[in-house]
């Protein structure tokens, strides 16, 4: 009896192996409704600005100022949920799918540069009623806070800029500016060894993500392989657009960018620092350009951090003020 439960508990084992690889969208919906589960994140869908947006959204409803997380280019909102863990216990926190990307889908003939892109974000603070948050972003996302506080800054608490951002001159080139300057789209995969490629460009240490969701990433970069080229395109023409903007942004803010960061390189600090004397700069040895994914909860707890040592909204005791 315990030989005959042994052989069917391995086959049991290897018949789930072989459908962990053979079918791996059996078990997507269920792993990512389980991780965000555990970060306190619920999936939600909302019309603005054309599209019809997915979001997660969790923790404490009404109390404080929300955060919002602007993921970046060709990135999606789930990228965000290991990072929110620790953060949805205090904060109100939503992570969308910015228009033109993940399940919000792209139009063939629109325009997703960064202007486009901020007039989007307003249209979808104002459907899920945010008069005012604190903005974190990575990459795109985190030059589309900057963007997004310049033109409205009595909605915007701060800006986090979480791993480097799009559009400044570094004064050392990374990686992606050589193949950039080679005529290539690094970030666009057609191919699974584009992706691997691009893979291998984003993180310094790679963290673990199961087969089904790396499948269904590679996947969807492959079938929007011509979409994502143009919308790179739109991308490029503003590749050092932070350069001339970044030194007017008032709002407190923190970057926290990957000293193996391989996207924009490192060096980029100073040019933070000089622009934004007042900013709270932050270098993560061994980290590359997404340190929300390689690092989530180290991360989380710098940003937590930073929002904590803000000042209380005007008119509000700091113990009102913060959850």
């Amino acid at each position: 009896m315990k030989r005959v439960l042994l052989f069917a508990l391995v086959g049991a084992i290897v018949a789930l192996v072989f459908a962990w690889h053979a079918t791996p969208a059996l078990f997507l919906h269920p792993l990512l409704s389980v991780n965000r589960g555990l970060s306190g994140l619920q999936a939600h869908t909302i019309g603005a600005a054309g599209h019809r947006v997915h979001y997660l959204a969790g923790g404490p409803d009404g109390v404080g100022t929300p955060i919002v997380m602007l993921h970046g280019i060709f990135a999606e909102k789930d990228h965000w949920v290991e990072f929110a863990r620790p953060l949805t216990g205090t904060w109100r926190v939503i992570a969308p799918d910015l228009p033109g990307f993940g399940d919000s889908g792209r139009h063939a003939h629109e325009p997703y540069h960064y202007e486009a892109q901020v007039a989007r974000l307003r249209a979808l603070l104002d459907a899920l009623q945010l008069q005012r948050v604190h903005l974190a972003g990575s990459s795109m996302g985190g030059t589309l806070a900057v963007l997004f506080a310049q033109e409205y800054p009595e909605r915007v608490a701060s800006v986090a800029l979480i791993g480097s951002p799009h559009g400044l001159r570094t004064p050392k080139p990374s990686t992606m500016d050589t193949l950039i300057d080679a005529g290539q789209a690094p970030l666009v995969a057609a191919t699974p060894e584009q992706f691997d490629r691009m893979m291998d460009l984003l993180f310094a240490r790679q963290p673990w993500i199961p087969f089904p969701v790396l499948q269904r990433a590679m996947s969807s970069a492959k079938r929007d392989a011509p979409s994502n080229l143009r919308v790179w395109h739109e991308q490029l023409q503003h590749r050092y657009l932070l350069d001339a903007r970044i030194g007017s942004l008032r709002a407190p803010t923190l970057a926290l960018w990957g000293e193996a960061d391989q996207v924009f390189h490192p060096s980029g600090m100073q040019r933070l620092r000089d622009h934004l004397p007042g900013a709270r700069i932050e270098a993560l040895p061994g980290l590359g350009h997404l340190p929300m994914m390689e690092a989530p909860r180290d991360t989380a707890e710098a940003y937590a951090r930073f929002l904590r040592s803000l000042p209380p909204p005007a008119g509000l005791s700091a113990r009102s003020a913060r959850p």
